[in-house]
């Protein structure tokens, strides 16, 4: 291990010069005023190269001169006071990338310690910074990129669970729709059958009461009593057809609910009657919105379109439960639709809490969502925004915080030959 060596300071001074002297870092030796008493050959360089790029004379004795941010004032400040400051400073230099050194400033202080000048060495480090920041920004491209992957990936398998989904229900549907077919018809002989004995018991009665039997007639009165037989003679057709207006809703459901889910063989393109889909959604998602709000719509007359019903009845869910889900107590959900510029418009609008201006641009992102934790996932319009650029359409939204939000959808109403001919 070497050690310190006394020698002759006569003799170590000529040495030291020249090994500074010629050292390929720059080394300043700089006084308190910022005038430079000393620079090596490296440090030379520097002040030329920088006189160069700010257009002032390479002479320039005042480090000021040479660059305003060479030595920052803190930097002096923190070195005079703590003896040593270690830090980067960047130097623009007109259109090249920026000067990049590595500066270690040394306070050093006379036998009084009076502060006589800062030793000042620097080492060029722009290309590692350079590096260094080609690296950073590749990576957040990196990390942009496998975000939008991983959104990607999350959309795909979120389709995929809804196709499944998708499939289940229509099978499910397809199962209850039996039984309900049979009590349906069930009621409706049921309820000619109990017509037919009411008529019967109507018959017994006046033949009981032309007999002139008054035995028969007090069982008769006395058994039409203890049955209440007033009231199930009025009460039994009623029943009957409440009955039957509640299969019919149900059958209805489980219509709805098949063309809700239905996915055409390999997910085709096909003609299809988008007023059928909406009321259909309508009517899966009625038991979340009835509650708040009332629904109006305005349906024109639009022509079939060609379109993948589930994935369009898919995005009308979506943005029908977000109405709902934006009125706080009670408020008003409009649907309308028409035709403009060859192609169907879709509007969808709330006159709920509205979506902050600074929220707007980002409620198609993947993941994003202003709901609590636990109640989204933030997929549902990033989902629609994608379903809809599938069919070639646009989705547009308007909202004004406090007075509510509007989606607009354009849809063609016939797609590209090479899409629609897609399996």
């Amino acid at each position: 291990m070497l050690s310190p060596q006394n020698d002759d300071t006569d003799t170590l001074l000529p040495l030291l010069r020249v090994v500074v002297d010629n050292s390929q870092n720059p080394i300043f030796l700089v006084e308190p005023d910022l005038h430079i008493r000393y620079a090596n050959r490296a440090a030379h360089a520097i002040t030329v190269q920088l006189a160069v790029s700010t257009g002032r004379q390479p002479s320039s004795h005042r480090v000021s001169e040479l660059h305003p941010d060479l030595l920052p004032s803190f930097a002096l400040e923190m070195a005079a006071s703590a003896g040593e400051w270690n830090g980067e400073v960047a130097l623009p230099i007109g259109q090249r990338r920026p000067l990049v050194l590595m500066l270690q400033i040394l306070a050093i202080r006379g036998a009084d310690g009076t502060l006589e000048c800062y030793g000042v060495s620097a080492r060029d480090i722009s290309f590692e910074y350079a590096r260094k920041s080609e690296l950073q920004s590749r990576n957040a491209e990196l990390e942009v990129a496998y975000r939008r992957l991983k959104g990607a990936q999350d959309q795909l398998l979120q389709s995929e669970k809804l196709a499944s989904i998708g499939q289940l229900a229509a099978g499910v549907a397809h199962e209850i729709n039996n039984p309900i077919g049979y009590v349906h018809s069930n009621l409706a002989t049921l309820q000619e059958y109990s017509k037919h004995l009411l008529t019967l018991i109507e018959a017994y009665d006046r033949l009981v009461e032309d007999s002139g039997c008054s035995r028969a007639r007090v069982e008769v009165n006395d058994l039409r009593q203890r049955l209440d037989f007033s009231f199930l003679q009025g009460d039994l057709p009623q029943l009957i057809e409440e009955s039957r207006e509640g299969i019919e809703r149900v059958r209805k459901i489980v219509q709805d609910l098949k063309d809700f889910s239905r996915s055409d063989a390999r997910d085709k393109f096909v003609l299809a009657d988008l007023h059928r889909g909406l009321d259909s959604t309508l009517n899966i998602i009625w038991n979340d919105l009835k509650y708040k709000a009332q629904v109006v719509k305005t349906f024109g007359e639009i022509p079939q379109i060609e379109c993948i019903p589930s994935e369009l009845n898919q995005v009308f869910m979506n943005i029908l439960l977000n109405a709902g889900q934006a009125i706080a107590e009670r408020g008003i959900v409009t649907v309308s639709t028409s035709v403009d510029a060859g192609q169907v418009v879709i509007a969808i609008g709330d006159d709920g809490d509205g979506i902050p201006e600074d929220v707007l641009p980002r409620i198609f992102d993947p993941f994003f969502t202003t709901k609590p934790v636990g109640t989204g996932t933030g997929l549902g319009l990033a989902i629609s925004y994608g379903l809809v650029k599938k069919h070639h359409g646009t989705i547009d939204v308007t909202s004004t915080p406090g007075e509510g939000t509007l989606f607009l959808i354009r849809l063609p109403i016939t797609q590209p030959t090479d899409e629609a001919d897609q399996p």
